[in-house]
Formats: C-alpha cells, structure tokens, sequence
C-alpha cells in the first residue's frame, strides 16, 4: 500500500497554526470563516503543511510536483512550489491538470505546455492529449509529489490524472508522495457504481458517483485495487493530515476550478452535474455555476428563476449564451448529504411536455450523459419514468459493495 506517514506518533514538533487572513470560501464565496472545529477541537493541516514529514524524501532530489492553484500552504501564504524553492528543493518541472497550473482554463479546454513566469520551472500539461506523463517527460525526475485538492466526485478530473501520475512514475520506478487534503464532500457515498465499458477521462475506476474518500486514500485504492496497467504498482507515500475526519465540514480556500467558485457549487456539483450531458445549463456562463439550472425551453410557470449566460471566466461560450433561461435557484438549498436526483427527473419531465423537436424529451440527453453517469441504466431508468427512490434503490447493492473495498484504505474516522 506505500508508506503513510501517521499523524500524531510522528511530529517531534509542535506546530504553530497561523492564521492567513484569507479563509475558506463561504457558501456565498467570501472569505471570512476559518476551518476550525466546534468545542475547541483544532483546525485541519493538510499535508503540504507538514514539510517535516517529507522533507528527507525530497532532500538531494529532482523533484517533479503536480499541481495546480490549489496547491496553497495558507500558514506560509505560498504555493507549494514556491515554497519547496524556498526550501531549496530543487523543482525540475511542474505538471498541471484540467483548467491549467493556475486554474483559470475552461473545462475541456487544450491547456499548452509552457513555463512559470514567477520561477522559471518548466510547465507540462496533463489534459487534452497528454494526459499521462511520458517517460521523456519523467526523465531526469527522482520523485513526483502531487498536492491538488479533489472534491469527492467520480467525474472530477483531478483523479484521473492522479491515476496516470501513478501509472506513468510506476513504470519509471519514480515514488510518488500524495500530500492529502480533505474532501468537502467526504461525508457521503452516493451515485452508481460505473461499469468497465463506460470507462472514461471522467470515470476510470468502478466507484460510486460520489466515493468519500480524500486524494490520498483513494491514491491507496488505486494501487491497491491494481487498477493501474497490467497491476503494476506505485511506490506510494502519503502524507495525512491532522485534525480531520470524514464528517468534518470543510470550505476550500481557494476554489478548485473556474467553475466551482464557493461551498454551495461543490456540495451541488456531485447533483448538477448530470445536467452536463443534458441539454439544459447548470449556471456556466453566471457567476452561479453550479448553483442554479435553466434553459429557454423550461416552462417559466414552473421553473421562475431566470438568468442570462454569458461568456466569463471558465465558460467561453456556454449553453444558451446571451439567452434567457428559466430554471431553478439552489443557492439556498440546505447541505446535501445524498445525489438529488429529483431535480433532474422534474427537468426531464417538464421538458418532455413540449413539442417534439430540439426542446422534446429524445433531445434531452446527449452522449456525455452516459460518460457521467458510468452506466447506461440512469437514463433507462428517467426515461422508463422511475421515480428517485426507485433509482437510488438499484444502487444499493453496488454501494455496499464499494464499502467494503474502500474501508481497507481509509485513514481518517
């Protein structure tokens, strides 16, 4: 399973929690709440936090990191790469993932190689079609860390390229360390389980749409599970946190990509998601992405909320750009704990009340539906008309399945 380092039996020093001034996003976007625990429990470090632990992994070494704008030490109020510069870490090269080193490119956008204007370390990108590091690209690297933060759902690239990463280091004989950070979703499974044919950039693994487990512990499922090529295995630290566990709620610092701009998005997103291989706009092109669903054909009786998408930051030329949509507002929606799917099955079915055509229900899904589904029963089952609870009863099964595996790689309660 790779070395781990434990949390509290290990630390010979005591660490001084400082406040950045910058903190997690609210529900609303700002930044004014702290992550700390109620009844004077103590607040989270991520793994990058904790230099100690893997400073003699990196000491003599060329180092590749795979990271992105999230790769944030707040108690030092620098990136990680900057910081292990500082350190006198000797930085080789940086691999970014989906939406580019510093997380402004849209999704699916091509993301080209380059360099850091602020160090001068070589960029390679791991989307588009290089989504695995070469071995030319490995080439001259003794040890890859990868610091990127997740939030907990199947189709979120980030854990594709953490296979790849995986997969390309264990063919190099390159160790790979996962500094860990916490899920924001970590506090539920949901969703179907996806099935080998359905296997995608945005579904690699047999696991449910949303697994609750953070990047380090589902990096140890990956090798565990042999899911890498031909089972080949990975030399695999992670660094654990301290102070975390599975329910503990938690606002991400900084926002993970262009289009999941604060907590509401991310608690969401596992949900509205589905509406990406729909027709219908889940808020790309607002600065609601995520936070609320529309399109023109929705009947504005029911569906009274309208906004207008346009191009921004993270959404070029969105669905419906420039027009009017009626939809549904969810920025008030209390915390989920499950997938809502009735959202989905309502827009369905409201749109099928139409006229056929481009707004009828046979246009509803497209192909990437399935994709993001990892089944193809999902939208059987819409179409056949079965309610929520009657689809969510057909994960079951799946879902305990899946409990059993993943419990052999926790690291948290």
């Amino acid at each position: 399973m790779g070395l781990t380092f434990f949390k509290n039996t290990v630390l010979l020093v005591v660490l001084t929690i400082i406040s950045c001034g910058n903190g997690p996003l609210t529900p609303n976007g700002e930044n004014e709440v702290k992550n700390t625990m109620k009844d004077g429990e103590k607040e989270i470090v991520v793994g990058a936090e904790q230099f100690q632990l893997y400073s003699e992994l990196l000491e003599g070494k060329n180092v590749g990191v795979v990271a992105n704008q999230t790769s944030f030490l707040e108690n030092e109020k620098q990136h990680l790469v900057d910081f292990l510069i500082s350190k006198k870490v000797s930085v080789k090269k940086v691999f970014a993932p989906e939406h580019g080193f510093r997380g402004t490119a849209d999704a699916g956008e091509h993301v080209k190689d380059g360099v850091d204007s602020k160090t001068g370390v070589p960029l390679i990108s791991l989307y588009g079609n290089n989504k695995k590091p070469s071995q030319e690209q490995l080439k001259g690297i003794d040890v890859v860390v990868f610091d990127i933060q997740d939030v907990g759902a199947r189709f979120y690239t980030y854990i594709s390229t953490l296979h790849y990463v995986m997969e390309a280091c264990a063919e190099a004989g390159i160790p790979v360390i996962v500094l860990d950070r916490p899920n924001p979703n970590g506090h539920y499974i949901d969703g179907p389980i996806m099935e080998p044919e359905n296997e995608s950039f945005v579904g690699m693994h047999p696991i449910p749409v949303v697994h609750g487990m953070t990047i380090g512990e589902y990096a140890q499922m990956i090798n565990g599970e042999g899911w890498l090529k031909d089972k080949i295995k990975c030399k695999l630290t992670v660094v654990e946190m301290q102070n975390y566990t599975h329910e503990t709620p938690y606002a991400l610092p900084i926002k993970p990509s262009p289009n999941l701009p604060n907590a509401q998005s991310i608690n969401l997103y596992p949900s509205l998601c589905f509406f990406e291989g729909t027709f219908i706009n889940a808020g790309r092109g607002t600065d609601m992405q995520f936070q609320v669903f529309g399109a023109p054909s929705l009947p504005a009786s029911k569906y009274t909320f309208e906004y207008t998408p346009q191009a921004n930051e993270g959404a070029k030329n969105p669905k419906f750009k420039g027009q009017l949509c009626n939809g549904k507002d969810l920025r008030n929606e209390p915390r989920l704990s499950k997938i809502n799917l009735e959202w989905l099955i309502d827009a369905y079915n409201a749109n099928g009340n139409l006229p056929a055509g481009k707004t009828g229900k046979k246009d509803f899904f497209n192909s990437f539906f399935v994709k993001l589904a990892g089944t193809d029963k999902l939208q059987k089952q819409i179409e056949q008309g079965l309610s929520a609870e009657e689809i969510r009863d057909s994960w079951k099964e799946g879902l305990a399945n899946f409990k059993k595996i993943r419990v052999k790689y926790l690291l948290y309660e």
